[in-house]
């Protein structure tokens, strides 16, 4: 009888009941459920707009900004004497620029945004990318033009009115993301042939959580519009955002007129 008893497991061997069984389960699903919800909140999360940048005062004159989609990639448009306003960086490399009375604004990998080509070819180089950990360097494009994008098709565009408040403020974002040399100016990472795009090296690194989209989000945000964060992953997520902003902005303005 001794020797049985002393060949017993002690208890901290013993199997786990049913009950304990079923309390981890109730507990991996509650831990479950609280990520979902997080995971939830965060991809439907908006970042509020500043109603001090946008829309406008009435007596306000508006500085139109547009907001281009090509299906997958976002740029902006911004009359060029708004944007050359000034003795900072930003305001420097626009003067330098070739002629045209806007500049299309963008933001991208250094390498991926910059090339063109068939894009069945740049697949690989999209994969880096996308998910290369660490990051990856990036460019801001200025691109001058002498056609106004009110011309474009509607469907491709938004246009958006802004304080100069808010202009400023965009402005400002996009001035933050340029890296600087150290005599304080855009450092110039890239040309194209047979192309006016100049693309300055920017201080920011491109990757699946930070991409063109978001940037574009991040840059109408601190104009004082209200914009998705994590939605901003595609261009269109952007322009709805955009055009929301918009709607509302016309809604406000007729409900001030009939005041």
């Amino acid at each position: 009888g001794r020797r049985c008893r002393a060949l017993r497991p002690p208890a901290t061997f013993r199997r786990p009941s049913a009950t304990t069984k079923g309390e981890a389960g109730v507990l991996i699903r509650w831990a479950f459920a609280v990520l979902l919800g997080l995971l939830a909140g965060l991809w439907t999360a908006q970042r509020p707009g500043d109603p001090r940048l946008f829309p406008p005062a009435g007596d306000q004159a508006a500085i139109v900004v547009h907001l281009l989609d090509n299906g997958f990639h976002t740029d902006l448009a911004a009359p060029r004497a708004a944007l050359a306003v000034g003795d900072d960086a930003l305001a420097r490399a626009v003067r330098a620029l070739p002629p045209g009375d806007w500049v299309r604004i963008g933001w991208g990998d250094a390498v991926f945004y910059v090339e063109q080509g068939p894009i069945s070819g740049r697949l690989p180089d999209g994969a880096r990318a996308f998910f290369r950990p660490g990051g990856n360097p990036s460019v801001v494009m200025l691109d001058p033009g002498p056609v106004d994008p009110v011309l474009l098709p509607e469907k491709t565009r938004a246009s958006l009115s802004l304080s100069p408040d808010g202009f400023a403020a965009l402005r400002a974002r996009v001035a933050a993301s340029l890296r600087l040399d150290a005599q304080g100016r855009a450092v110039i990472a890239a040309r194209r042939s047979g192309d006016d795009a100049v693309f300055y090296a920017s201080g920011e690194t491109f990757w699946v959580g930070h991409l063109c989209n978001h940037w574009t989000a991040e840059v109408l945000n601190a104009g004082g519009l209200p914009m998705p964060m994590a939605r901003s992953l595609t261009s269109g997520a952007v322009m709805r955002a955009a055009r929301a902003a918009e709607q509302r902005a016309a809604e406000l303005d007729l409900g001030g007129a009939g005041d």
